[in-house]
């Protein structure tokens, strides 16, 4: 796993979620799709709130905060680590963590700020993890035990994967008008 290389494409993801956060109709931004699901706005909550999140279980793995495990990436998350990608079909999250991260619908400006501050979040955490003790893990809902390097990944792969939900959502308004 590349730090460097996930970092561009985090910086990459950040950079369209920025860029397309204005192209989006106000009126649609916090509208349900015709496909039903979230709309942009929750989806922007969502992405930004769980990279956050995430950020700081890779923070306390960079500092070993983490209590002791020989637990590694369960399936899933060896799935996720190796192909860069979620399952290929919908997956249930737990529902006690499903209550803690529910999305909420956001304004615009709302978004923009949580793009800032997640984007500086990132550039403190990733310097930290070339540093970081491998076997320092801590504990995702549905992947395992991840350390580091591997949350930084999940980062980059879950971006990127809301940015697909981006694009059938607006793909949604496009046929459905």
């Amino acid at each position: 796993m590349n730090p460097t290389k996930e970092r561009r494409a985090i910086d990459n993801a950040l950079d369209k979620y920025h860029e397309l956060v204005d192209t989006y109709p106000d009126e649609q931004f916090a509208k349900t799709p015709p496909i039903g699901g979230w709309s942009y706005s929750e989806v922007y909550d969502h992405i930004l709130k769980s990279t956050l999140a995430a950020s700081i279980a890779l923070e306390r793995c960079t500092h070993n905060n983490c209590p002791p495990t020989k637990q590694g990436p369960n399936f899933w998350g060896r799935y996720l680590l190796i192909t860069g990608l979620f399952p290929p079909f919908k997956v249930q999250v737990p529902q006690e963590v499903a209550a803690k991260i529910a999305p909420t619908k956001i304004d615009k400006e709302e978004a923009k700020n949580l793009l800032v501050k997640t984007r500086r979040r990132i550039d403190g955490v990733s310097m930290l993890i070339s540093d970081a003790p491998k076997n320092a893990r801590w504990q995702h809902p549905r992947l395992g035990m991840l350390n580091a390097a591997q949350w930084f990944k999940f980062i980059r792969v879950h971006l990127q994967h809301h940015l697909k939900q981006l694009d059938r959502i607006q793909n949604s308004f496009a046929k459905n008008g």
